[in-house]
């Protein structure tokens, strides 16, 4: 069969609120194999009043939301008309871009990702792919998450595909379906605390190296109801606000005790989410900023000894969600399943995303 090639633009704003990730990326298919290659990719880091807007919008009321995808929507087709600009880009197919989660309740039938709006295609000035979650949640989904299925077109030869972001997600087979959820907060959590202590996160995982392990709130973290429930699950940034924090403020501790805390919380949930499959000895590829910090994967390391840890190349690390929102796109350009109903919880596998042309 004849090689199909495309030609695009991945665009990732991840809960963390370190910028917006932009990827120029050319995909390849033949016989139902997929190739990739990241090109030009950087990320472009928000003013520290967008970073205040994004952090509160959970709580703005209907109107200001509006208000706020209508200004978000300009700010983001902006950055990605510029970065087209700058790399001097020809002949896109398409940009595919996720926009900037804002709410997230599945469970009221209800997700909103700002920066999709239609006008996105004239500020960019190309065809325009986004708005990929609100199909899925209509369909009973939970929306998220929408990466395991790049995992499997991308990534088949390891076991399992942990992102570290502003959450922790992961995917892998089992019985011959894509199963996926979402574990633990990671970075909206460690971030937190590092802004406190007057950094914009924690280099290395080094902050928490130096702190100590408090076991009161380590097993209150532990017990959070979230783990108990069955997967397909997602977390937004509500519950970091209204669980997870007010749970660590609790404790009068030292900032590192909480960031030491937490890590360790993180390591042990990711543990046991791997502990309760049958593919235990198997190989993990970890991505999203949470694989720089040392410290969280020795101890992940320590806690899964009979799990090959694959850190990839840079590119792959820091563009793994713009390369896969790039596929998300290309496969609804191209009519084909997107998003996968045995991770989701959908009634059924579907192509999700709006398609907007100049």
């Amino acid at each position: 069969m004849i090689e199909k090639n495309y030609n695009v633009v991945g665009v990732m704003s991840g809960t963390s609120l370190d910028g917006v990730d932009i990827a120029h990326i050319l995909l390849s298919e033949k016989n139902g194999q997929w190739r990739y290659e990241i090109l030009e990719a950087e990320t472009i880091p928000y003013t520290k009043d967008w970073v205040k807007t994004l952090q509160e919008a959970v709580s703005f009321t209907d109107a200001a939301l509006t208000q706020l995808n209508i200004g978000y929507t300009a700010l983001l087709g902006g950055m990605i008309k510029e970065f087209i600009t700058r790399h001097a880009l020809t002949g896109l197919d398409a940009v595919c871009s996720h926009g900037h989660t804002i709410l997230h309740q599945p469970q009221n039938g209800l997700t909103l990702q700002i920066g999709n709006l239609p006008e996105i295609a004239a500020y960019c000035g190309q065809t325009l792919v986004c708005d990929f979650r609100v199909q899925d949640v209509a369909l009973g989904g939970q929306g998220a998450p929408l990466v395991p299925i790049g995992d499997r077109l991308l990534f088949a030869g390891y076991g399992y595909c942990l992102n570290l972001g502003g959450f922790s997600n992961i995917s892998f087979d089992e019985n011959d379906k894509r199963v996926a959820f979402d574990i633990c907060p990671v970075n909206t959590v460690l971030n937190y605390y590092a802004n406190r202590l007057g950094y914009p996160y924690d280099d290395g995982g080094q902050i928490a190296a130096g702190g100590q392990i408090n076991p009161i709130l380590l097993e209150r973290l532990q017990n959070l109801d979230f783990y108990k429930q069955p997967y397909p699950k997602s977390l937004g940034f509500e519950y970091v606000k209204e669980v997870v924090i007010p749970l660590i403020e609790e404790f009068n501790i030292q900032t590192e005790d909480k960031l030491r805390t937490f890590t360790r919380h993180v390591a042990r949930q990711i543990a046991a989410a791997i502990n309760t499959t049958d593919i235990k000895k198997s190989s993990l590829l970890i991505t999203g900023g949470g694989a720089y910090n040392t410290y969280l994967i020795k101890s992940l390391t320590n806690l899964l000894p009979d799990t090959e840890i694959a850190i990839p190349d840079h590119k792959t690390i820091q563009y793994k969600e713009a390369l896969i929102f790039a596929l998300l796109g290309v496969l609804k350009l191209r009519g084909d399943v997107n998003v996968l109903g045995s991770v989701t919880g959908a009634g059924k596998d579907h192509s999700s995303g709006k398609i907007y042309r100049v």
